[in-house]
């Protein structure tokens, strides 16, 4: 998960197979229609977002890498969110 000045960006990786599974940020097309930004609100939105489309894929279980940002925040909201929307940590 990556946090830029306006925008949300977060995957889902197989490190053994060394690609990207599922990735979604605040640019996608469904979402760019509720005008999201790098804030609290946009965090959890894309949280469970997140969360539906690695479900969708067959991922019910991830590993969070928050690229060593602080847990608090906009991450810790993604991460619970995330959560709520069923993925497992």
């Amino acid at each position: 998960m990556r946090f830029t000045a306006k925008h949300i960006y977060a995957q889902a990786i197989d490190d053994d197979a060394g690609r990207t599974l599922v990735f979604l940020c605040s640019l996608d097309a469904e979402l760019r229609k509720q005008k999201l930004k790098a804030n609290i609100a946009s965090a959890k939105t894309l949280g469970v977002a997140f969360a539906s489309k690695a479900k969708a894929a067959g991922i019910a279980s991830v590993v969070f890498d928050r690229s060593g940002a602080p847990y608090h925040g906009k991450v810790k909201i993604f991460a619970d969110a995330a959560r709520e929307g069923g993925l497992q940590f």
